[in-house]
């Protein structure tokens, strides 16, 4: 029988806690939730042919004609779906991947959902507001309430928008009228709909920042150079939505 002297045992437990305190860093279930989902979709639509293909886009579409038939399960489902196929996918994910990393980290799995559904739903809703005035007042013809509306673009313009609780303070100003001004842009270049949920969405998220901000649920310092590399990554996304 081996006796343990108090420093001894103090040690062998401080030797369990750092693998275990090593794995929950690295657990992120919302991340890998939601990227195995997106991948299992793009997946499913790549073996489908292209009218099936269509018909499940439009279905799961946030479109006037949905939401006008009561589909709200589609505020949900079209965040589950990128429309842009499986050239587009390959890219999008992987950088998507980086962003919600770096949110779930940071902001944790709670604060990450409803800051990603509050851009994705809220930008959503205001679009399909404006369209259904357009469309009522004859300013734009009645064929665009048809139109597939689905995607990951709005929540993740959203959570990039927030990082203003992320990155160091000095940073703050600078990433709010920089993602401000790559909105617009993304509005007068593409002048779509689109465009303005993007808009509307990153919006959404400095707001979102901002009040986590100033509420002290998210404290503003160095980013880790695995941090920094993600936001570089994030970047990349919200430029590629925006006006790529």
């Amino acid at each position: 029988m081996v006796v343990m002297s108090a420093p001894d045992a103090e040690l062998s437990l401080d030797s369990v806690e750092l693998p275990r305190s090593r794995w929950r860093r690295l657990f992120l279930p919302v991340t890998y939730s939601y990227a195995a989902v997106l991948v299992s979709v793009t997946i499913m639509l790549s073996v489908l042919s292209e009218a099936t293909q269509n018909r499940v886009v439009l279905h799961a579409s946030t479109n006037l004609h949905n939401l006008w038939r009561g589909r709200f399960g589609t505020l949900l489902s079209s965040a589950l779906v990128i429309g842009d196929g499986w050239n587009a996918a390959v890219v999008i994910i992987p950088l998507l991947v980086c962003l919600l990393v770096l949110a779930e980290k940071r902001f944790g799995a709670v604060r990450l959902l409803w800051i990603f559904f509050a851009g994705h739903i809220g930008a959503t809703l205001l679009v399909a507001a404006g369209l259904w005035v357009a469309v009522s007042a004859n300013w734009l013809p009645f064929d665009i309430t048809q139109v597939a509306d689905v995607g990951v673009s709005y929540g993740a313009i959203a959570l990039i928008g927030s990082f203003i609780a992320v990155v160091p303070a000095r940073w703050v100003p600078t990433w709010a009228i920089v993602w401000l001004m790559v909105a617009v842009t993304g509005v007068i270049m593409g002048r779509t709909f689109t465009n303005v949920g993007h808009l509307v969405a990153v919006s959404i998220g400095l707001a979102a920042g901002y009040w986590l901000v100033r509420s002290g649920r998210s404290e503003l310092r160095r980013l880790h150079g695995w941090e920094a590399g993600l936001l570089v990554a994030a970047s990349v996304l919200g430029y590629v939505v925006l006006v790529g």
